[in-house]
């Protein structure tokens, strides 16, 4: 008798083992979940493309600006000369050009008179074209000059947030030197790091459920794409060009993990994105 209770434990202990391993079948390879995930979004850096003293700051740090904001101006002065005086260079171009053309006008009715040398008709024509060449350079020096002028403002090129703002009034700006970043809102995303032996069940389009550190309320998005590569110690040669290839024992192999990318496609309400927060993906299933 005592045997067969025995047996039927036995039995019963096998039977829950083999639905909690299908179970965890189902949950590791069937519905992948990993929580090596995180918040990511592009960031856009406003480096001025003229250099001056800031005399104007319309944003504050962390503060939302639309494309097209005025978020700072450089001191314009120096290029508002420098429109001036290309105006008048353009000017003197065309006046001295108009003479020069008149000039060679009236030789070319003279060389048809036989009255005046070839070769003297051949130097004003000369110099007509040199006029004109002198307007076109005159030209785009104002347009230099007016485009500089417009680069003293600068403004949002996306909807976003500013963010880790260090520039300050009378700070003087370097060309090319990044004084203000905007998180550009409509980029975020997730790279989610699954490791290798979970990818066969993740597909581009898989609907993908996000839970973030810290929130209940689930992110919704789905599988945008799969990385095709990621870093390999071993292939890194040495100083003599030969591999370097790491010691590893032959009875643990560590899983990779593979960068997946997760296109956000909607976010509760009370659910305030931020790059770089910690989060849970999973994919093909739902959090409970």
């Amino acid at each position: 008798m005592k045997w067969k209770v025995g047996l039927l434990i036995t039995l019963a202990a096998v039977a829950v083992a083999a639905v909690l391993g299908k179970q965890m079948w189902h949950a590791y390879f069937e519905a992948p979940w990993t929580r090596d995930a995180t918040v990511r979004a592009y960031v856009v850096t406003m480096a001025p493309e003229v250099s001056g003293r800031i005399v104007e700051l319309r944003v504050t740090d962390n503060q939302f600006v639309h494309k097209g904001d005025l978020l700072m101006v450089i001191d314009p002065t120096d290029y508002q000369i420098a429109v001036m005086r290309t105006e008048a260079a353009l000017s003197q171009a065309k006046f001295d050009a108009q003479n020069i053309a008149r000039e060679a006008q009236r030789r070319e009715g003279l060389a048809k008179l036989d009255a005046v040398a070839l070769e003297q008709l051949q130097l004003f024509q000369s110099n007509a074209l040199v006029a004109r060449a002198k307007i076109q350079q005159a030209t785009a020096d104002l347009h230099q000059a007016r485009v500089n002028l417009e680069r003293t403002r600068i403004r949002a090129p996306v909807d976003g947030w500013v963010t880790n703002l260090l520039a300050q009034l009378e700070d003087f700006a370097n060309i090319g030197q990044s004084e203000v970043a905007l998180v550009n809102a409509d980029s975020f995303w997730v790279d989610a790091y699954f490791e290798e032996n979970q990818l066969v069940s993740i597909h581009e389009g898989d609907a993908v459920t996000i839970q973030l550190m810290g929130y209940q309320s689930l992110v919704r998005g789905h599988v945008a794409s799969v990385s095709r590569g990621i870093d390999v110690a071993n292939a890194q040669p040495n100083q003599q060009g030969l591999a370097t290839v790491n010691p590893i024992f032959t009875w643990v192999r560590l899983a990779q993990r593979i960068p997946v990318r997760v296109h956000i496609d909607r976010v509760p309400p009370e659910v305030r994105l931020a790059a770089g927060l910690t989060a849970t993906v999973r994919v093909g299933t739902h959090l409970q």
